[in-house]
């Protein structure tokens, strides 16, 4: 029996069991072959005692998972965690807005000018204390009519918010234009706004209205008599269809897919005042004065009206003229 105690020894060991005794000596090569390629002795044989490699293989698999576990956790952490801190903590204060509130100035100007443009000196307190819920405590005590001496009546018969100059986030001026008895004016109101409240910062400004002018006339442009003939014959009847509002009359005028609402018999068809049929092709927009007649509620007399239209025509039978759509017009016939 050999005992191999050196493992530099093995050939000479093996040599020498193989003619001592062959079979021990093969079995023992066996078992060195198989710890020099890195694997477990023979079923049925012991480890020859110089181990350990066989635990790396395992360790090495669970390290692995750990680091596995440990970066799915952690991008985990990164994607979801932002929100779940989130949660657990109150939200912060809402930033006070930079921006003037405009809507809220404009609304709040036009019910300060329902107070201010209305005086009467029956009704004096009463407006005092309407006009102090719109000003500052100290404004509203040292001026407490905001100018006003207390004599003179006058009413506000409408107004409307056309603008407003802000200055910065706190001051601005909205601009009111008012019907005061029967005569036209615009009305400056300061405001001073701190986040969602504001209040009138002074006395406003009376200024004055627009002013009405002259447009420059419209350009002179030629007509074309065969079409205007045309359509002066075939446009009474179309406006009369549309004054009374009949649905199935007005279509037999239109354009089919044309869509054209009458006026329901608000008014009446009286006459054609102008016609406008510039030259081109089958589809033309003219421009028509139409005479309507409107019936007086307080008693049987009538009124007449000369309203101007824009109208789209085509035509699509040599000379058989339809509607494709009406509208109020931007130019006079004539330059009226």
């Amino acid at each position: 029996m050999v005992r191999m105690s050196n493992p530099g020894d093995r050939a000479r060991s093996f040599a020498y069991a193989s003619g001592a005794a062959g079979g021990r000596g093969v079995a023992s090569h066996r078992r060195e072959a198989e710890l020099d390629l890195g694997k477990g002795p023979a079923a049925g044989s012991s480890w020859p005692g110089a181990g350990g490699r066989w635990i790396i293989w395992p360790l090495r698999a669970v390290l692995w998972a750990a680091l596995l576990i440990i970066t799915y956790r952690g991008i985990t952490a990164i994607v979801l965690g932002d929100g779940s801190a989130a949660s657990g903590r109150a939200a912060p204060p809402a930033p006070v807005s930079t921006q003037f509130p405009v809507t809220l100035a404009e609304a709040y100007a036009l019910e300060f000018g329902q107070v201010y443009l209305n005086f009467n000196p029956t009704a004096q307190a009463q407006r005092e204390q309407q006009l102090a819920a719109f000003l500052p405590p100290g404004l509203a005590a040292a001026n407490p009519d905001l100018g006003w001496n207390g004599s003179g009546q006058q009413h506000l018969q409408s107004e409307q918010a056309i603008g407003i100059a802000v200055q910065d986030s706190r001051h601005a001026v909205v601009s009111v234009l008012a019907l005061v008895s029967g005569q036209l004016m615009e009305l400056g109101v300061p405001i001073y706004a701190a986040g969602d409240r504001v209040v009138v910062a002074g006395p406003p400004a009376w200024l004055s209205a627009p002013q009405p002018f002259s447009p420059p006339p419209p350009a002179a442009s030629s007509s074309d008599p065969v079409a205007q003939g045309q359509l002066m014959n075939q446009l009474p009847a179309f406006f009369q269809a549309y004054a009374n509002g009949d649905a199935t009359a007005l279509n037999r005028f239109l354009v089919p897919g044309a869509a054209v609402t009458g006026l329901n018999g608000d008014v009446a068809f009286d006459s054609i005042a102008g016609l406008a049929v510039p030259p081109g092709g089958s589809v033309r927009h003219i421009t028509v004065t139409v005479v309507w007649q409107v019936q007086s509620q307080a008693n049987a007399t009538t009124a007449k009206l000369t309203m101007t239209y824009g109208v789209s025509v085509v035509d699509l039978q040599s000379g058989k003229w339809y509607v494709m759509g009406i509208s109020a017009s931007t130019e006079a016939v004539g330059g009226q």
